[in-house]
């Protein structure tokens, strides 16, 4: 770190989630290029966390020329590409679902209470289902596992 922290103390090589407030805004306010380099990395890690939090809440009162813009669109970029990745990791999961219950498509959206067509939204990524739903889906197959198969349609 190049910034000179002011009545703040970080050891040396302490992770940016472990820095103080004041030390976020000091790097804000007074950092070079690296030191925003750690910002926007320890963004990248956890777009929700305290840091991308702290640095927002700061750019929410003050404008620092030139490096708001610069901190706003990591945050924004962060949070897009997560959001990317929670949204293929729950179709994945629906995905799974679906295939280890056995069932058709159709008779996997009848059990949870939904069309077919919203069923293959889900499994696309296109729609994320809510979390009540998922919890269905789960249910689902976990009671599917346990009871016998001769009634179920199956994939065919």
């Amino acid at each position: 770190m190049t910034a000179t922290f002011r009545n703040v103390d970080v050891p040396d090589r302490a992770p940016v989630r472990d820095w103080p407030y004041e030390a976020i805004v000091t790097v804000i306010e007074r950092g070079l290029i690296g030191d925003w380099a750690q910002l926007t990395r320890e963004i990248r890690r956890d777009p929700w966390g305290p840091v991308a939090r702290q640095v927002g809440a700061y750019l929410g009162y003050e404008r620092p020329r030139g490096v708001a813009p610069l901190l706003e669109r990591a945050i924004a970029s962060a949070r897009a590409e997560s959001v990317a990745s929670e949204r293929a990791e729950v179709a994945r999961e629906v995905e799974e679902l679906v295939r280890r219950s056995g069932l058709t498509s159709s008779a996997f959206a009848e059990h949870i209470g939904t069309s077919a067509p919203r069923l293959s939204t889900y499994r696309a990524g296109k729609v994320t289902p809510s979390a009540a739903l998922l919890v269905r889906m789960r249910r689902l197959v976990d009671r599917l596992a346990t009871e016998p198969r001769a009634s179920q349609p199956r994939h065919g």
